[in-house]
């Protein structure tokens, strides 16, 4: 089931590019390049008309490396696999797995079809492409992509619809979806089921739908789960992956807490001056009861505390007229009147 569906399997299911389609688009890109090459070269010779020939030779095969080679690199890489002669016939480069193509698959597929289809004459591509029934010329097989048609022919089938997913039929299967068991289903078939999805709104519907019904039999007979009457089945797999990738979101953000915690703990232990160790505080001790009697130190007892001293009882007054005043001593010294 994994072959079935894993980019190039699906891109082949919507027609591979054949040898005379492929051969009129490498046509268009040609004419484009030397036409390109030639009027840089007219213009330069007139710019340049003081060089050697030595100069004049190094600049040609200069520009033929560049409007040859470096030319096609960067428009397929830049375009993701869409030259000027591709994209008029609908055609397009991908990788054996179905994704864009990258820098290094374009250099490869330019380098080998250098000379394959200029410095050959193309004999090597017309014979390889015709034999093989992916449609693939020499740069292809060395760089590992083949060529796909995006537009289907006129009347190439019927087209069909993604019914509207009502919003109860995934609320229903919200249960059942975070008790599902994800330990049967391999890996390439989760591989399979995103390359899908991610290609959805590139895929003719027919074909959408006919990968989604074959692709959710198989998970559901590896989880239990059968495809609920009414849900497109393509909807059932991007629920299930949904909660795949919910899984392993948490899992991940438990790993990193875990990890945060042990990496603490070691530079807690590392460093003990700046994460000292906290110890509870002590209780407080228990305040005595005010009637505690003195306790034996030693055997000598406390000596008891001294009773509180009775404030003194101020004089009673009296009404009495006051007496003379004392006589004074025998000094000599008698007070002023």
């Amino acid at each position: 089931m994994s072959d079935l569906v894993t980019g190039e399997a699906v891109v082949l299911d919507l027609q591979t590019a054949k040898l005379p389609s492929r051969a009129l688009a490498i046509l268009i890109d040609l004419l484009l390049e030397f036409a390109a090459l030639i009027v840089t070269t007219i213009v330069l010779s007139v710019a340049l008309i003081d060089l050697d020939r030595a100069a004049v030779a190094a600049v040609s095969l200069g520009l033929m490396v560049f409007f040859l080679v470096a030319v096609p690199v960067i428009v397929e890489t830049l375009s993701h696999g869409r030259s000027l002669g591709k994209a008029a016939l609908g055609l397009r480069v991908v990788r054996g797995d179905g994704g864009p193509v990258r820098f290094r698959h374009s250099l490869v597929r330019a380098g080998v079809g250098f000379f394959e289809l200029i410095t050959l004459v193309g004999c090597p591509a017309v014979i390889t492409s015709a034999l093989r029934t992916d449609g693939k010329r020499l740069g292809d097989v060395f760089a590992g992509t083949v060529v796909v048609r995006e537009r289907a022919a006129a009347g190439g089938g019927t087209s069909v619809p993604l019914p509207p997913v009502h919003p109860q039929l995934l609320q229903s299967m919200g249960r059942e979806l975070v008790a599902m068991d994800f330990s049967a289903v391999p890996e390439p078939l989760w591989l399979a089921i995103r390359q899908l999805l991610g290609r959805i709104g590139q895929l003719d519907p027919a074909v959408t739908h006919r990968m989604s019904v074959r692709l959710a039999d198989d998970l559901s007979a590896r989880t239990g789960l059968a495809v609920p009457p009414g849900l497109h089945p393509a909807a059932y797999l991007g629920a299930v992956l949904t909660e795949r990738q919910r899984r392993e979101w948490t899992r991940a953000q438990e790993r990193q807490w875990q990890a945060a915690q042990a990496a603490q703990a070691a530079y807690a232990a590392q460093y003990p001056a700046q994460y000292p160790v906290q110890y509870p505080a002590a209780p407080a001790p228990a305040p005595e009861p005010q009637d505690a009697r003195p306790v034996r130190v030693l055997g000598i007892p406390e000596a008891p505390a001294a009773p509180p001293a009775m404030p003194a009882t101020p004089a009673p007054l009296s009404l009495d007229k006051p007496t003379a005043p004392p006589p004074p001593p025998a000094s000599g010294f008698a007070p002023p009147a």
